[in-house]
């Protein structure tokens, strides 16, 4: 299956196997790249960083030929490159594995395998043979995938790793991986890593772009930092620390990052006691206004289940659920939001926007029953309501009439923030709310928390990111198996104590 790349001697491990002199890209107006000189070293794991609008995705164009460069010059094992095509870069042995899945839902994980490569005897196509193969290949990546589903049957997880596997056999000698576990579990994470450190082993070139600094220290060897088009410095792994390489990034320091302000709790607005549904049970928490309240646990724990029981997606199997210190009965959704509860799922992209209309629209979509009568809209109303919220919220945007889907991730999330404040909620339900985020939107996003908890909202907090959960919860409850294992105000205990808990330990 393998597609190897032109012939030509394989670099010694540790020299240098793709060298960027003043590698610049300017678009009509804006300065992508500013002029940048880089070396990767053939077999290492090379990390970049940066936040959203940094240059890392224009890096990966230039790189992998999708896009020209302005000027500057592109060195492969020594010689000049044009990279003027996706093609060349694939010939010489250049491959990316994109945040965004790029191959064929329609088809199965085998033919995605073997896309442009397939096997054909007397003009018909040897399916059999090629599922044979390529379930070979994933099990010998140790890829627990099956090769004859059709890759849109697949989670967006799974498709990740069917990607990656398929760039990984393709005779690539320089792979670049871009957010790879935004959609993965804990365990194909695993299954990545382990693939990773194979191809460094046989001396493939790792380029690893990802906002987990976690991930980051795990893997990469080095690490480079890009800042507004600008390339600031590249750090030997074990020379740095997450505080320098966030303070390169966005020239702010990790306490400005998790920056908590603590507001005096007000009364009880949200009360469950033995509350019982859909893969969770016996679980009582309290959430009072002016505070979060923090869920962790690895995924599977239950946490997302309890919530969406608590906004009436799932029916109650046992235990109460009291609002205001009344005992309610959230039947629907519509229950749950009537009442004054929001939920901002882990999917904003497919569950909390519609991306094809405009900012404006989405901001004011909960509340339109207000802003006429009689089927007539108030246009001006409708444009005060929207406009409060994106200056309220600081929302980059063009404007109203701008599409939600030309927003940043974080941009996007205060949207689904803003539609709700303007619809009156008091309790906020944020699912995993930086999946996929840069640092420096992070902190706006933590910014906006304090600004809910300023006007007396109370936050219900989900987060799989341990120090995000443990730096911004007020109580912090630990889900293990459907079951809430302790609970503890903020920094009670170490980090150590949280996970061992999650764990099981």
């Amino acid at each position: 299956m393998a597609h190897h790349p032109e012939p030509h001697h394989a670099p010694a491990r540790g020299t240098p196997i793709l060298e960027l002199r003043g590698l610049e890209k300017r678009y009509v107006g804006t300065h992508a790249l500013k002029p940048a000189d880089l070396t990767f070293r053939a077999g290492e794991i090379h990390a970049i960083v940066g936040e959203n609008g940094a240059g890392k995705s224009t890096l990966i164009k230039l790189l992998t030929g999708v896009i020209p460069r302005t000027s500057g010059e592109v060195l492969w094992q020594g010689r000049p490159v044009p990279l003027a095509s996706p093609q060349e870069a694939m010939a010489l042995g250049i491959n990316a594995v994109h945040q965004e899945v790029v191959l064929c839902r329609h088809l199965t994980v085998a033919a995605n395998m073997f896309l442009g490569e397939e096997k054909v005897r007397f003009g018909l196509m040897q399916r059999r043979r090629m599922e044979r193969e390529a379930q070979a290949i994933l099990h010998d990546l140790g890829f627990d995938l099956p090769a004859d589903v059709l890759l849109g049957d697949l989670t967006i997880g799974q498709q990740q790793l069917v990607a990656a596997a398929r760039a990984a056999t393709r005779g690539t000698r320089f792979l670049i991986f871009d957010e790879p576990t935004a959609y993965l579990t804990r365990r194909e994470a695993e299954q990545l890593f382990a693939l990773i450190r194979r191809l460094e082993a046989d001396g493939v070139t790792i380029v690893y772009i990802s906002h987990r600094m976690e991930e980051v220290f795990e893997l990469a060897s080095r690490v480079s930092v890009l800042r507004d088009g600008t390339l600031v410095g590249t750090r030997d792994i074990a020379a740095t620390d997450e505080a320098e390489l966030i303070a390169m990034m966005i020239n702010r320091s990790l306490e400005q990052i998790y920056h908590k302000e603590h507001f005096t709790p007000g009364k009880v607005i949200l009360e469950t006691k033995g509350l019982s549904g859909p893969g969770f049970e016996d679980v009582s928490i309290t959430v009072r206004s002016g505070e979060i309240v923090g869920l962790y646990g690895l995924i599977g724990a239950g946490r997302s289940e309890f919530v969406t029981t608590v906004f009436g997606r799932h029916r109650r199997t046992a235990g109460t659920v009291s609002w205001d210190g009344r005992p309610v009965d959230i039947r629907s959704e519509r229950d749950a939001i009537d009442l004054g509860i929001a939920l901002a799922p882990e999917s904003r992209r497919d569950q909390g926007l519609c991306l094809n209309l405009s900012v404006g629209l989405n901001l004011d979509l909960p509340i339109y029953h207000r802003l006429g009568r009689g089927g007539l809209l108030f246009g001006g109303a409708e444009a005060a309501a929207a406009d409060r919220q994106i200056a309220d919220l600081r929302i980059k945007t063009a404007g109203r009439s701008a599409l939600a889907s030309s927003l940043s991730g974080g941009n996007q999330q205060k949207i689904v923030v803003g539609k709700w404040l303007n619809h009156g909620a008091r309790l906020f339900i944020f699912d995993e709310p930086t999946v996929g985020v840069d640092v420096g939107t992070k902190a706006e996003i933590y910014r906006l928390f304090s600004e809910l908890l300023r006007q007396g909202a109370g936050i219900v907090l989900i987060s799989s990111y341990l120090p995000e959960a443990y730096e911004l919860s007020d109580t912090l409850h630990v889900f293990r198996r459907g079951r809430l294992v302790s609970s503890h105000g903020w920094r009670a205990v170490s980090h150590e104590d949280i996970l061992a808990r999650a764990i099981g330990v």
